[in-house]
């Protein structure tokens, strides 16, 4: 069993949260690459009876959202609001299902943010200072990051102002950008002095030497941040020229960037959280009684592990807070092979393009989750993901449980009597520790590929024991099988409903087995016979070739259309 599994369940809550989305766009099937696992890993640890947290919400400030909002002819809070709600509707049809979904525009944010900052003045971690920025004479205005683009120093690729997104990756400072432009008229910048406030991220180098080494989660996050912090780090400016976002204290000129209000919404959505709850979410984020602090855990794409592996870590030392127990991050997401694009058409839209097309979210739930490790890229292909519905939820899954339930139903209408083979018991405590030891290790498509693997057990296990046969010969002994079968159908709830909830809620409840019953510590209790059993539905209908064909139809002219307008 994993070393880790020794402090689950435990009196100490975790608090488990989402890299914030960005409230300047719909959903889109990258995005829930880190937002699916996360619900089953929190889903996982509520079946071991621990106390767990979920958090997340809309990231509401920042300079693309300014762009859009001004190209639309509406306010920045519009916009935040418009996709906000979008967000919470669309997480829910999923069974994303937060414990608290904020936004960062909420005034919880703005206070809590503000309190923090003023901790690191007084501290003596944040100071004023000249820089220079581009600033536009045909706008008459300083350009915050995305109003700028330029050459990157590193690589010498395009640049846009606080990011090389098209070359080397690096995160630019203001003022770092060789040959800058204006991206509202097009013109030439030129650099000006212009006075902001920065974080003394070099003063933390050594603290995040030390934390880096002691952080839970996984690899490519730590390593990617260890290389950062073997290198010199640099102190960070944590203002803006911008109106919209949370006010530095004592100016009305300048915002705080909102790579530090941003985090701090998880400290605010527990706030929020707490208030309605009656809880203290001090617990969570200042406790300092070291056998009561919580476990911290945060879900990230890839892209953003800079930001939460030291930036944020470093904002809540110095701030006197408590620390990110573990960082998981997600490998980037593909669309048949090919760089995800937004603007090339390389794209699935959540809501227009699954659920809105009749898709159950549990497939694409399964799908995210069990087609690689969580730390590589994901290809997306809706040929794959046919491919994986009908041969493995459909051809193993489903059939064994249907064939399974039809069976006793017809003809005994409970779950019958007799005893479960010892065979069935020992490969069922198997693959849970191994389930739960991946789960631990957020190996999830491991943890999957073990439960499915009980699922083909007992498909085995049925065609070797004939019980349709049998129930002629040896009623009995078929109805030990089958009560067998049935204990493998238990097994399998508890194993795939943090994975595919409504679905393994509708096996549940057609078997009259509480929520009580399917958890982990229920897995290897026989279960019950006499309770009485539903008739059996099909439970996951096959996907057709003309769905399918209707999908990349979809994608087909969506690229056309792309390609048509990239080269206007």
């Amino acid at each position: 069993m994993n070393e880790k599994i020794k402090n689950f369940p435990s009196d100490d809550p975790v608090i488990v949260t989402c890299g914030l989305p960005y409230a300047n766009g719909a959903c889109h099937i990258g995005h829930l690459r880190s937002y699916v696992p996360a619900d089953i890993f929190v889903r996982f640890l509520r079946k071991l009876g621990q106390k767990t947290l979920f958090i997340c919400g809309s990231d509401a400030h920042g300079t693309p959202i300014v762009i859009n909002a001004n190209e639309l002819g509406i306010e920045p809070k519009e916009l935040v609001q418009r996709y906000h709600k979008h967000f919470k509707k669309v997480f829910g049809e999923m069974e994303i299902i937060f414990d608290r979904y904020g936004s960062t525009d909420d005034q919880t944010n703005h206070e809590r943010t503000k309190e923090i900052v003023k901790t690191l003045i007084d501290g003596g971690y944040i100071y004023e200072k000249s820089t220079a920025l581009a600033y536009c004479k045909n706008c008459k205005m300083f350009l915050p990051d995305r109003y700028v683009e330029g050459i990157c120093p590193s690589c010498g690729m395009r640049a846009r102002g606080d990011e090389c997104d098209q070359g080397c990756g690096r995160y630019l400072q203001p003022g770092d950008l060789l040959d800058p432009v204006c991206t509202i008229c097009g013109g030439k910048a030129e650099y000006k002095d212009r006075e902001h406030y920065f974080f003394k991220l070099s003063k933390m180098q050594d603290f995040l030497k030390g934390y880096l080494n002691d952080l839970d989660g996984t690899d490519n996050a730590i390593n990617y941040a260890r290389e950062w912090v073997s290198k010199e780090l640099k102190d960070w400016c944590i203002t803006r020229d911008l109106d919209w976002g949370v006010k530095f204290p004592g100016r009305d000129d300048l915002v705080v960037y909102v790579w530090v209000d941003a985090p701090i919404g998880y400290i605010a959505f527990t706030e929020e959280w707490a208030r309605g709850n009656g809880e203290d979410w001090e617990v969570y984020w200042r406790c300092k009684d070291n056998d009561k602090r919580a476990k911290i855990i945060h879900f990230i794409g890839m892209d953003i592990t800079y930001h939460h592996c030291i930036l944020w870590p470093a904002l809540l030392k110095a701030a006197d807070y408590n620390l990110p127990s573990a960082v998981i991050a997600s490998g980037m997401v593909k669309i048949d092979n090919k760089t995800f694009s937004k603007s090339r058409g390389y794209v699935i839209w959540l809501e227009e393009d699954y659920l809105k097309k009749g898709f159950h979210p549990d497939l694409l739930r399964y799908y995210l989750s069990s087609y690689t490790s969580h730390t590589k890229e994901l290809n997306f292909s809706w040929d794959v993901f046919q491919e994986k519905i009908n041969n493995e939820l459909i051809a193993s899954l489903g059939n064994f449980i249907y064939r399974t339930l039809l069976l006793t139903y017809k003809n005994f209408g409970v779950i019958p009597e007799g005893r479960v083979d010892e065979e069935i018991i020992k490969k069922i405590g198997e693959v849970e520790n191994n389930y739960i030891d991946a789960m631990m290790n957020y190996e999830f498509k491991k943890a999957i590929d073990g439960a499915m693997s009980l699922s083909a057990f007992g498909n085995v296990y049925f065609q070797s024991k004939e019980p349709w046969k049998l129930i002629k010969e040896d009623r009995k002994a078929s109805s030990s099988v089958l009560k067998g079968c049935i204990q493998i159908i238990k097994a399998l709830i508890i194993l795939l409903e943090p994975v595919m909830p409504r679905k393994m809620e509708e096996v549940r409840e057609s078997i009259h087995l509480s929520a009580e019953e399917t958890s982990f510590e229920n897995a290897l209790v026989e279960i019950e016979s006499g309770i009485e059993i539903d008739k059996p539905k099909i439970l996951f209908e096959k996907i057709e070739d003309e769905k399918i064909a209707e999908m990349k139809n979809i994608l087909d002219e969506r690229l056309r259309v792309a390609e048509k307008r990239c080269n206007i």
